[in-house]
């Protein structure tokens, strides 16, 4: 079966964002963000509640108007709704955190409105968003995830060159999550549609991504590879929203000077837990004592004791007790240096 196609822009940026800000209640909601996104690249945006994520989405979709800045979807300029009648862009589709199906319809009158798409194409679509068993539900007998399949099939019938998700993964349990995700990745590659997610969502982005954003006070702060902002955070707020972590002071960090590679210089390290090694010996190691052993399911997360410092171990091992002592080494590549 052929698959709905899209002109790729090959050689040229999908999707450029310059300078662009905006003011909320007299605060910066997003200040002078700029970036941009390639065909079939997949950019996830990070932060905190209230750093500029949704605002930052909005604006690029043409929902919400910048105070500065523009924004060009393959050299053509995204208007804002101070500039137009109707808000929004033809070329993007927005869906929402907060999207609304009207009551009481059946999912096959919500998907037949204003449908353009040939049957071929509206078959696939509905195998790709796992939709074609609700046809003959009500809208108001969906499930939460059903619900959000329902939505983005819809938008996708509009045939957008971008996709803009925002907190997809939120508010769903592990089967429907499993499922959007599945859903997104197919849009991807079967629709050829290039997608942006904003998500707080660490596990499912660091999977999908192939470039982060990280928002703070309406600004990015690190953008890269999942794998360099999970591994080399500029700060610790990049590091806690990717995952658990270990932040040894300066004071405390003299201990690690005795495993080779590893040089303080007065800065504070940080190191994920899974990055630090259970050793027998304390040749290249640092003494530590066993505080407590939690169980995780796929490991043990061990909390230790070096002088001063609590510290989280991870192991696929449940051969600790509270009172052991055990020694602890790392690599001197999975150390992150910060300033103090």
């Amino acid at each position: 079966m052929p698959c709905m196609r899209y002109d790729l822009f090959s050689g040229m940026a999908l999707l450029t964002v310059s300078g662009i800000s905006k003011k909320i209640n007299g605060n910066a909601g997003v200040n002078n963000i700029s970036f941009m996104q390639q065909p079939l690249q997949k950019i996830a945006i990070a932060g905190e509640t209230g750093s500029g994520k949704t605002t930052l989405l909005k604006m690029i979709a043409g929902w919400m108007q910048p105070d500065g800045g523009e924004i060009h979807l393959n050299d053509e300029k995204v208007i804002g709704p101070e500039e137009q009648l109707i808000p929004g862009h033809p070329g993007i589709a927005y869906l929402s955190q907060h999207f609304e199906l009207r009551h009481h319809l059946w999912v096959h009158e919500v998907m037949e409105y204003a449908n353009e798409l040939s049957d071929e194409e509206a078959n696939e679509l509905y195998a790709i968003c796992r939709i074609q068993h609700l046809f003959n539900r009500r809208t108001d007998q969906l499930s939460g995830g059903e619900s959000q399949r329902i939505a983005l099939a819809r938008l996708l019938t509009t045939k957008p060159t971008l996709l803009l998700l925002d907190e997809p993964f939120s508010n769903l349990d592990n089967i429907h999550k499993n499922i959007i995700k599945k859903v997104i990745a197919d849009i991807g590659e079967k629709l050829r549609i290039t997608c942006m997610i904003v998500s707080h969502d660490a596990p499912d982005i660091l999977s999908w991504a192939d470039i982060i954003l990280v928002m703070k006070d309406g600004e990015i702060i690190q953008q890269g590879s999942p794998q360099s902002i999970y591994r080399q955070p500029v700060n610790e707020y990049c590091a806690a929203l990717f995952g658990d972590y270990n932040l040894i002071d300066s004071k405390n960090a003299k201990n690690f000077a005795a495993i080779p590679g590893i040089e303080t210089n007065g800065m504070d390290l940080l190191i994920r837990p899974e990055q630090i090694i259970i050793k027998t010996t304390n040749r290249n190691a640092v003494a530590a004592t066993v505080q407590e052993v939690l169980y995780r399911g796929s490991y043990y997360s061990i909390e230790v004791l070096v002088d001063e410092n609590l510290i989280s171990v991870y192991s696929n091992s449940n051969q600790f007790k509270t009172g052991d002592k055990i020694y602890l080494s790392l690599k001197a590549e999975d150390v992150t240096y910060l300033s103090c």
